[in-house]
């Protein structure tokens, strides 16, 4: 069931994302446990779904959405428990939880044989849901796979020390309480090769969609869950689609994390780009969209 966003409810969820989406459709996708997930829908062609990165939300792809929309009907959600969806702090978070989601999305929006294109743990989930649904999906780009420990923690100094202590166990909930736009914007520009390259807006509503009640607790329950994400790689054998995975030359994965992603996947296409780190759809977004229109017509 889809639903538009109500009048006099979370009339916020919508104010950031319309100052850069010109044009398509904004909704809620309801899914049988009630859970809401905010998506957009724009363009005409192919159905292309889009999956966001650990700690930010659909509107990460405003830049290679407009590039896409001429080619694809592009579809592109916040995951539950981020951005504007529904957060629900205290369930689960793991990849399966999370891949059994993002397949009902699917249901939901009857999208069959979708491209499936995704960054970070989005890329994870589109790989570990390609090798789930089998023929039923066309093809899989996945840009800068995150399925591998430590990784968040690499960005830099301060996000090791705030990642660590939001999972430690008696402390936790304290650091995940902490989360403000500094801090946010710290640890978030460590995944960028120019930090300079994160736009001022956007952290704006990283920060404020942070603010939301709840959500630094559903944050610590993802990072907790992270080894869930490793364990997905082992799924990644079974995947029938043709799979393009493309890393940033500055990500955080180690050339021990690509090549054991690379030997996991059955004959992938790769490619590096260069001067571009874990945040590739907002750093590279005109490559971001040619690597898909590519993989797409060939």
């Amino acid at each position: 069931m889809t639903t538009k966003p109500p009048v006099s409810e979370h009339a916020d969820d919508w104010i950031y994302t319309r100052r850069w989406l010109k044009a398509g459709e904004t909704a809620f996708a309801t899914l049988k446990d009630g859970t809401r997930i905010r998506y957009v829908r724009v363009g005409e062609g192919p159905d292309l779904v889009l999956t966001h990165t650990v700690r930010t939300q659909l509107d990460i792809f405003q830049f290679v959405i407009p590039l896409l929309s001429k080619h694809f009907t592009v579809y592109a959600l916040d995951l539950p428990g981020f951005g504007w969806s529904d957060l629900k702090p205290d369930s689960e978070k793991d990849e399966p939880t999370l891949r059994a989601q993002l397949r009902e999305f699917l249901q939901v929006l009857g999208i069959e044989r979708p491209i499936l294109a995704g960054e970070s743990i989005g890329a994870t989930l589109s790989l570990s849901l390609a090798a789930e649904l089998g023929d039923r999906v066309e093809r899989v780009v996945a840009f800068n796979t995150y399925d591998y420990l430590p990784g968040l923690e690499r960005a830099n100094l301060l996000a090791s020390i705030i990642i660590k202590g939001v999972r430690a166990p008696i402390v936790g909930p304290i650091f995940a309480s902490k989360e403000n736009r500094a801090i946010t914007g710290g640890i978030i520009r460590g995944g960028f090769h120019d930090p300079k390259t994160l736009p001022d807006d956007l952290l704006d509503e990283y920060s404020r969609v942070g603010n939301r009640p709840g959500y630094g607790k559903g944050m610590r329950r993802l990072l907790k869950s992270l080894p869930s994400f490793v364990a997905a790689r082992t799924r990644y054998r079974s995947i029938r689609a043709p799979v393009t995975l493309v890393w940033g030359d500055s990500d955080w994965s180690s050339r021990e994390d690509r090549a054991g992603v690379e030997r996991s996947v059955p004959s992938p296409k790769v490619i590096t780009l260069e001067r571009t780190g874990h945040f590739s759809a907002v750093e590279r977004p005109r490559d971001w969209a040619d690597i898909i229109i590519a993989a797409a017509t060939r």
